[in-house]
């Protein structure tokens, strides 16, 4: 526990379609450690670049608080956003966010919010957590910025939160360090939140089409799905990769298949496909330079097997990705 001196005051920057359960999860812990001690321990803003509503990923609007401009003193000032927003502001907003780090205020970003902190130049040198769906096009766009698989980073004072559930789990460990592990654990118990990932947790990632997840995996074949991850541009050969986890040809391909449905090819196939996905939605790359970084020579067969495997053509899903972030009713952002 902490000395406390005052609450702590939290300001939550939000961006038009930015994901409301990242929101709510960070929200909701602190003001239930609010009633259970009955003192405000916590208290925060929502925050905007103007005074007018801004509507989530679930469509449903928020009137902000205070601008980013006219915010007063607060503690941590977190960013909260889809990973193609855009500052309405693009030279007095990202100033006064460096302005309020020379002051000494600790900056954050959960979900896509890490895009909009990058690009205001506040993670230069600083590790971040990238939620898996926006790991290649965050790397795309922000090459000399490290990005971690891990839910939190807390990295002196930048916070980086994958995902509502890692959000959650920050909340909870700024309520310990301020109120301790008893008060953390009734937060903890008033939502059924299952348990307390501790802060170097790796994020949950799906296997392709395979119903599970990569931590349920065997050893080797964790190892495997890993060599692919990082060789993405430049494919590795399968009995290459076979050898490097120890295993014979023959052994790793059906060992494989029986893991996760698909053979290790496939598997691969797939896997850079995905990433391609990622560039296409969430930038505004071209096809070649995407075809190119998930290793392809050309644009033209990445395009027909993309088509193949999505059952519409890139240039189709990103007009129509586009056209869906400015209508009603749209899915923006990963929660």
């Amino acid at each position: 526990m902490t000395d406390r001196g005052g609450p702590l005051r939290l300001g939550f920057l939000m961006f038009p379609g930015f994901p409301m359960a990242c929101l709510t999860s960070a929200i909701e812990p602190l003001r239930a450690a609010n009633e259970i001690t009955g003192r405000q321990e916590f208290v925060w803003k929502l925050v905007a670049e103007s005074s007018a509503p801004i509507r989530s990923s679930a469509e449903i609007g928020f009137d902000p608080d205070v601008t980013l401009q006219e915010l007063e003193a607060v503690d941590h000032l977190y960013l909260i956003s889809p990973p193609t927003a855009e500052y309405a502001d693009p030279r007095r907003s990202p100033a006064k966010l460096r302005w309020r780090d020379r002051t000494g205020v600790t900056l954050g970003a959960f979900s896509g919010g890490i895009f909009p902190l990058a690009r205001a130049g506040l993670m230069e040198g600083k590790p971040c957590s990238v939620h898996w769906c926006y790991e290649a096009a965050f790397k795309a766009d922000f090459p000399g910025i490290e990005a971690r698989e891990v839910t939190i980073l807390r990295e002196g004072r930048r916070i980086t939160a994958s995902g509502a559930g890692a959000v959650f789990d920050l909340m909870l460990r700024l309520i310990e360090e301020r109120l301790g592990r008893d008060c953390m654990t009734e937060v903890a118990c008033w939502f059924q939140h299952p348990f307390v990932r501790d802060a170097d947790a790796s994020q949950k990632v799906p296997v392709a089409r395979s119903g599970g997840t990569t931590d349920n995996l065997p050893v080797a074949i964790r190892e495997a799905i890993r060599l692919f991850e990082t060789h993405v541009e430049d494919p590795l050969r399968i009995p290459d990769v076979a050898a490097a986890v120890g295993l014979s040809g023959r052994h790793f391909e059906r060992t494989f298949k029986r893991e996760t449905g698909q053979s290790p090819l496939r598997y691969y196939h797939h896997l850079r496909l995905m990433k391609a996905r990622q560039r296409v939605l969430y930038s505004n790359d071209s096809l070649r330079d995407i075809a190119a970084s998930v290793g392809y020579m050309t644009s033209s067969p990445m395009i027909r097997h993309y088509t193949e495997f999505f059952g519409v053509s890139p240039r189709d899903e990103r007009r129509l990705t586009q056209t869906m972030r400015r209508a009603p009713g749209r899915v923006e952002a990963a929660e």
